[in-house]
């Protein structure tokens, strides 16, 4: 899987990102486009310790951990997260401002070492988050053709 620490999957997500238009259409699930700009600005947010992903127990995280970060693409139409659901209207440009700019964040940080915990799957290795954010990025690009 790669990562959004590496250069060149960096580059990757940055240019899929410019190719949206505020008219993509999904291919799937019920967001418009800048709600889902919206929506992948939140595990970024969590990321970089400035999420609104409350600490939780949630029993089966083990299970799910791996697929957070494993080559494995995700199936379409998965549940999302109560607080990473978004349902009102969004701008696209603001919403894909916002988002390029947590990506920038995220992607500087490739060197740390030391990492806040999820406040859900607890402890990620930068390796894990990178990877993470990578594949969290990639499935919604792909929802949107891009």
């Amino acid at each position: 899987m790669k990562s959004l620490f590496e250069n060149e999957a960096y580059s990757e997500i940055k240019e899929r990102l410019n190719e949206l238009t505020k008219e993509s259409v999904g291919k799937w699930g019920k967001m418009d486009v800048a709600q889902m700009l919206h929506h992948c600005q939140q595990p970024l947010n969590v990321s970089l310790g400035k999420g609104n992903l409350k600490k939780q127990f949630f029993p089966l995280a083990f299970l799910f951990k791996k697929m957070l970060y494993n080559d494995k693409p995700w199936k379409h139409n998965l549940p999302t997260a109560k607080g990473f659901k978004i349902t009102d209207n969004k701008e696209f440009e603001t919403e894909k401002y916002e988002l390029e700019k947590l990506i920038d964040k995220f992607h500087v940080k490739k060197n740390e070492t030391q990492w806040e915990p999820h406040p859900v799957f607890g402890k990620f290795t930068p390796q894990q988050w990178g990877k993470m954010q990578y594949k969290h990025l990639d499935h919604h690009l792909k929802q949107f053709g891009v």
